[in-house]
């Protein structure tokens, strides 16, 4: 929202038009809206009111959105006067958070992988992206968690960092990633553990992947 400049000597100007200017100002910048493009050695990457991204450093202030405090998997902002949390590829505008559409923007961490918070079968998990995967792959707990049935599973060969293993290839309600949410993806149960579940290309195939500056996209086909 732009504020217009209304000259002291323009027919009916009044103190309450002044006053109706001022709210429409305070207005503009309770309005502005800003997205976590990327981070970058304790700096964020912040996209503000849809200008270029801008590098902020902590207590850092540009058009009313405050730099608060930068983790490994978001950023925190002051807006407001509210406090919101980011994740790579979130927006906030006007307080409420939202991924851009059916587009997910993410940067690498400082072990150069590509992180993403998103849910399988309505459950919340953590996702690390992995275009070398034939399928999304999670450790046994993970599928206890999440309440995914090995029974009557199919085994399958795949190849891992320790050798070829076997693992019972099942079928996820859902997947979600950022707004999309994809139905009856593959996935594979790993017999060991891992950190985190891996997006393989059974979900990634959804997606157009951009890989360019460092800068990772997915883009719902």
């Amino acid at each position: 929202m732009i504020a217009r400049r209304v000259k002291q000597g323009s027919p009916g100007f009044t103190a309450g038009a002044t006053f109706g200017l001022l709210a429409m100002a305070a207005q503009a910048v309770v309005a502005a809206e800003a997205g976590l493009a990327g981070i970058f050695g304790g700096k964020a990457l912040l996209v503000i009111n849809g200008a270029a991204p801008r590098l902020m450093t902590v207590n850092q202030e540009y058009a009313g959105v405050k730099l608060v405090a930068v983790s490994d998997t978001g950023a925190q902002v002051k807006m407001n006067g509210k406090r919101i949390v980011l994740r790579v590829g979130q927006n906030v505008l006007g307080g409420v958070v939202s991924e851009k559409g059916e587009s997910v923007t993410l940067t690498p961490d400082r072990y150069g992988m590509f992180r993403i918070d998103g849910k399988i079968n309505d459950n919340p998990v953590r996702f690390t992206v992995d275009t070398g995967a034939t399928w999304i792959m999670m450790a046994p707990s993970e599928a206890r968690r999440l309440g995914v049935s090995l029974a009557d599973a199919e085994t399958v060969g795949i190849t891992t960092a320790n050798g070829k293993v076997l693992a019972p290839k099942v079928l996820l309600k859902s997947v979600s990633v950022g707004h999309t949410t994809l139905r009856d993806i593959e996935a594979v149960v790993v017999l060991r553990e891992m950190p985190d579940i891996y997006l393989g290309m059974s979900a990634l195939e959804h997606f157009n992947i951009l890989l360019e500056g460092g800068i990772f996209t997915l883009r719902r086909r």
